[in-house]
């Protein structure tokens, strides 16, 4: 897979809700291995940045598995953690905005919103495994938004109606802020 499979708003699969996995396959296993390659291949054709993380849905496959990469700051170790059923257990603290958004189905984009500084999340591996993770933080942030896409959530969703929460990237790799007529004109709202 690559950068051209990964699905877009308005993609109405983006608003559906995903299935639980029942029973790990290889073809979940063949489907974790098309979002890493779909992944990095949107990352490499972003010179400022990484891609850390790709829910299943935004290969237009709905069901609820999500993968993180293993490293944030090291964008040469290409490595993700698989996460089947993810869900979060508990969101611990008053929902602030950590840091604006984006969102590899949300073209040039990034927003504020408002997340849990602390969630529990619970999941499984690709081997059956229960996976406990306590994250703060940016993992936090990233944990939502992808739990989110397994419930047909989109970050845009959360801050549809505060015009001063939108922004997009400049060739220098900085986020400026945008006019909210033109994130109404890209269609990324539902109706």
């Amino acid at each position: 897979m690559t950068k051209d499979d990964i699905i877009i708003l308005p993609h109405p699969s983006l608003h559906k809700q995903s299935e639980r996995i029942h029973v790990i396959t290889d073809e979940t296993r063949e489907l974790i291995n098309d979002m890493k390659a779909a992944t990095l291949d949107w990352e490499d054709s972003r010179p400022h940045e990484v891609a850390v993380a790709l829910a299943a849905v935004q290969i237009n496959r709905l069901e609820r598995v999500v993968i993180v990469r293993a490293d944030f700051d090291d964008k040469d170790n290409k490595e993700f953690i698989p996460l089947i059923n993810p869900e979060i257990i508990k969101g611990e603290g008053t929902p602030t905005v950590i840091q604006p958004e984006g969102c590899l189905s949300v073209r040039d984009l990034y927003g504020s919103v408002p997340r849990y500084p602390k969630v529990r999340v619970k999941a499984i591996d690709e081997n059956g495994h229960e996976i406990r993770i306590k994250a703060e933080g940016f993992l936090s942030m990233l944990l939502q938004h992808e739990i989110d896409h397994t419930k047909g959530i989109c970050f845009v969703d959360h801050i549809r109606d505060q015009k001063d929460a939108f922004y997009t990237l400049t060739a220098k790799g900085d986020l400026e802020p945008v006019s909210y007529d033109f994130v109404e004109s890209t269609g990324i709202f539902r109706d």
